[in-house]
C-alpha cells in the first residue's frame, strides 16, 4: 500500500437531499444543537433530469470548520433522483460524528425533551448515539473510551492482517471492549 503523501485534510462537507429544509433545520439547529452557517440558493444544470433546476443549499457548522450540508431540490424529479434510498427497515448506512461528553449528553436530553427516538451503544472503543433526521437519514454522534488512543494505535498495528483473517473466513471478534 502506498499512502498518499498528503492526507485529506478534514471533512469539508457531507451533502444529503432533504424534502423540507425548514424541518430539517429545526431538527439539526433547534433539537441537535448544530447551528444553521450558510444558505446558498442556485439554480444549476441537472443531467439526471436533463434541465435546469433551482436548489437550496444549506450548511450547519462542526467544530473542525467542516459541515453537514443538505439540498432541497424546488423540482420533484430532481428530488426523487438525488435523494437518499434508505433500506425501510434498518441498515448500517449512516454518517458518525465525534463529540465531547458534555455535547453528548445535552443531545441526548434534547432528542429526549422532543420526544425523538435514540439509541446508545457501547463499542468499546466509543460510545454511541444514533439517531434518524426527519428524512430518515442516520446520524451516530460518538465519545471516544478514554484510552482511544491506545486503542487506535493497536488496531492501526493489525488493521491489514485482521482484514486479512476475516476476508479469509476466520469470523472470530476482535473487540474484547465491547460490553456483553
Amino acid at each position: 500500500m502506498t499512502e498518499s503523501a498528503e492526507l485529506p485534510l478534514r471533512l469539508h462537507h457531507h451533502a444529503f437531499a432533504v424534502r423540507d429544509q425548514e424541518a430539517n433545520r429545526h431538527f439539526i439547529e433547534d433539537i441537535l444543537g448544530i447551528p444553521l452557517v450558510a444558505t446558498w440558493c442556485e439554480r444549476t444544470f441537472r443531467p439526471e433530469v436533463g434541465r435546469e433546476v433551482d436548489y437550496c443549499h444549506t450548511f450547519f457548522e462542526i467544530a473542525d470548520g467542516g459541515a453537514l450540508a443538505f439540498f432541497q431540490f424546488a423540482d420533484e424529479e430532481a428530488w426523487e433522483k438525488n435523494r437518499a434510498i434508505l433500506a425501510p427497515n434498518g441498515g448500517t448506512w449512516h454518517l458518525a460524528l465525534k463529540v465531547t461528553q458534555a455535547t453528548f449528553d445535552a443531545m441526548a436530553a434534547r432528542l429526549t425533551a422532543a420526544g425523538v427516538p435514540f439509541r446508545r451503544t457501547d463499542h468499546g472503543y466509543c460510545v454511541s448515539l444514533y439517531l434518524k433526521t426527519p428524512d430518515g437519514l442516520r446520524l451516530e454522534f460518538t465519545v471516544d473510551a478514554p484510552d482511544a488512543n491506545a486503542i487506535a494505535a493497536m488496531r492501526r498495528k493489525d488493521a491489514h492482517s485482521e482484514l486479512q483473517r476475516w476476508l479469509a473466513g476466520d469470523r472470530r471478534t476482535n473487540n474484547h471492549d465491547r460490553p456483553a
